[in-house]
């Protein structure tokens, strides 16, 4: 299951969407989490299931990478499913059994809800794994830049973000070698109580705690032998220059949200 989470990861290429401002990927994620919150019938969901899958297409990352990362969220999506399914009431029920009821009405909102979450959590995959985390960086940093008239450490939280997001993969592979080894001196981690299971864990934290500080102590050396200072005076190797691609994603954004508020108006 730890190998399944794969939030973080990047995949190097040269698709259209590798090669895209990390700004403007940034924004187009902002603004297609914003319209898949406005849809409201099957055909707006479809245009933004259509757009999300051109765009899986076109940044040529394998598709399973993506059901992959789904698999760890498998107990959220169902949870999610049986709420909508269970509690949402209708005008004629279906079925029901016992004190649950099923309405149509339920099993439509709990796909549509489906469809939310799975299309939300992918178009956040995409982004991590068709952008490098020193791309990121500089895009996220470059955005919130208006914000350093305010005296906030833009530059800093940046960093620290896109550190988090790149050691995810580097935690998980720790993690999965401790328990591997820990499994090897005769560790059970799948037997018993809930308590015992919570106990189990113990050997497990505290190796993996340990090699978490080190990582950062090593990684503070590393940047300290290399003069790092921040974000006062720091030249970037990659100046960030919107291109004429960038400026066509701009525009179907913009199409794309007025479309799903059209949608929405016509109850569609």
């Amino acid at each position: 299951m730890l190998k399944d989470i794969t939030l973080g990861q990047y995949f190097p290429g040269k698709s259209l969407i590798h090669r895209l401002d990390p700004r403007t990927k940034l924004i187009f994620l902002v603004v297609f989490i914003v319209a898949l919150f406005l849809c409201s019938g099957w055909v707006s969901y479809c245009v933004m299931l259509f757009t999300l899958s051109a765009a899986i297409v076109l940044s040529r990352v394998p598709l399973k990478a993506f059901f992959k990362g789904l698999k760890p969220l498998l107990f959220i999506l169902v949870f999610t499913a049986v709420l909508n399914l269970f509690f949402t009431a209708g005008e004629k029920p279906l079925f029901t059994l016992g004190f649950i009821t099923v309405y149509p009405e339920g099993i439509i909102r709990a796909v549509l809800m489906l469809l939310r979450i799975m299309m939300l959590v992918m178009a956040t995959f995409l982004l991590t794994y068709t952008t490098s985390p020193i791309a990121l960086t500089d895009g996220l940093e470059s955005l919130l830049s208006p914000l350093k008239k305010i005296k906030l450490p833009v530059h800093e939280l940046s960093m620290m973000m896109c550190i988090a997001l790149r050691f995810i993969p580097t935690l998980i592979e720790e993690t999965d070698k401790i328990m591997s080894a820990q499994k090897a001196r005769g560790a059970d981690f799948e037997t018993g109580s809930l308590i015992q299971r919570v106990k189990a864990l113990v050997p497990i934290l505290i190796p993996l705690f340990i090699s978490a500080f080190r990582r950062a102590d090593e990684l503070a050396i590393a940047m300290e032998s290399r003069c790092y200072q921040g974000g006062d005076g720091r030249s970037k190797m990659k100046l960030l220059r919107f291109k004429g691609i960038d400026l066509y994603v701009f525009a179907f954004a913009a199409v794309m949200v007025a479309g799903v508020c059209l949608l929405k108006n016509w109850g569609l």
